[in-house]
């Protein structure tokens, strides 16, 4: 979906306005879904990303400020650890309004990753209230009891609601009427870099024999099991896994000599680690919190030429497994019985059906869809708002 000429001028530089988003994520933590769409919207608003709280031990709240790339501002609210949980929301809404109070006009859309921070911002004013349902939140650990109930009072306020797959767009489809599924998406070019010769890495390059690997969250959505089974079945074959550790203990990961766990990377160095790897892993859980989930890795995977088996994520067999672009397995044997079948398979005519499928993907495809959708709903809440106008003053 393109937004025409006229809209985009109008969303030129000399009517900028402002972009207020409320994330669970922080901006440096994994490159992903909202940096990717925000940093394409800050061509058109001035975009301030609000992470959660930082508790510290100092005995009054403030804010600190950072500008990324693309001139986003990052604000992240420090506030006293001793504060209980009405004392947090007042001083997060305190913070939020010292912010907002220094624009020179409301913003023009109230951007929501969560539903959590509607208690200190659900009084606030903008032209529209956009909900990106990136993922079933309340079905990740540590989901906190009253989510749904915020989700669903979100679900009133929102103008438009997108969703992160397809799946969760099918689940949810009933709950608003302005709802959009918003798949994953790709940066080819930078993703592309790996289908290239990349400089040597000490922490990679040295460990030999084939090399299976796995980037992303490493948290209660990865299957620990499944990827001690098919190490130890394949002790000559190198697993070699990528991202941070969160909400699970770093001591239950399988240890075994092939089994490298490596820690987070920058997302600038990860074409130059998939360009080693001779399959890509996506070793998913299958439980309530990947029910819904549309892995930003299964293209990104593709886009650098690696071929990658998943479990059967919903999203991941349709469409990609339906196309025959990633294999589908969900027990150790068939991970191996399928990465044997790619490590002797030659690469030309699936990069081929690979390159023709993620012709039409870019995130910068999925924030112009975005934007017409934006431009549509406020043009009729504009022209409904006139009518309402013009229909009043015929009775003056």
């Amino acid at each position: 979906m393109k937004i025409n000429s006229q809209r985009k001028k109008s969303y030129g530089q000399k009517t900028r306005r402002s972009l207020l988003c409320f994330s669970h994520l922080r901006w440096n933590f994994v490159f992903q879904r909202p940096q990717h769409i925000l940093t394409h919207a800050s061509q058109y608003y001035d975009v301030f990303f609000v992470e959660d709280p930082i508790l510290t031990e100092e005995t009054t709240c403030y804010r600190k400020c950072h500008t990324v790339a693309g001139g986003i501002t990052v604000v992240v609210p420090h506030i006293p650890r001793h504060f209980n949980g009405p004392q947090i929301t007042r001083a997060q809404r305190e913070l939020v309004d010292g912010l907002v109070d220094g624009l020179e006009r409301a913003p023009a859309l109230l951007w929501y990753y969560t539903p959590m921070a509607l208690p200190f911002s659900r009084h606030l004013s903008a032209e529209l209230c956009i909900y990106d349902n990136m993922d079933e939140l309340s079905s990740f650990r540590g989901a906190p009891p009253r989510m749904m109930a915020l989700e669903r009072e979100l679900f009133r306020r929102a103008h438009v609601v997108f969703t992160g797959g397809q799946s969760l767009y099918e689940a949810k489809q009933h709950r608003h009427r302005n709802i959009h599924p918003f798949p994953s998406s790709i940066d080819k070019a930078h993703f592309g870099k790996a289908r290239h010769p990349n400089p040597p890495s000490l922490d990679q390059d040295e460990i030999a024999g084939p090399k299976l690997g796995f980037f992303g969250v490493i948290d209660e959505r990865m299957d620990l099991e499944l990827v001690n089974r098919m190490a130890a079945l394949r002790p000559d074959w190198q697993f070699v896994m990528i991202g941070p550790v969160v909400k699970i203990d770093a001591a239950d990961l399988p240890r075994r000599p092939n089994i490298h766990w490596l820690g987070g990377r920058d997302y600038k160095q990860l074409p130059h680690y998939l360009s080693g790897w001779d399959v890509g892993i996506m070793p998913f859980a299958r439980n309530k919190s990947t029910k819904f989930i549309s892995p930003t890795k299964t293209p990104e995977f593709l886009a650098a030429g690696v071929p990658v088996i998943s479990t059967s994520v919903r999203d991941v067999v349709r469409p990609y497994g339906q196309l025959g672009l990633v294999e589908i397995a969900d027990d150790a044997a068939r991970f191996i019985e399928r990465a044997e079948h790619l490590l002797a398979r030659p690469k030309d005519g699936w990069l081929r059906k690979v390159d023709r499928h993620l012709s039409g993907m870019s995130w910068s495809s999925t924030w112009e869809g975005m934007l017409s959708l934006i431009c549509e709903t406020r043009d009729r809440r504009t022209s409904g708002h006139h009518a309402i106008q013009a229909s009043e003053s015929s009775y003056v």
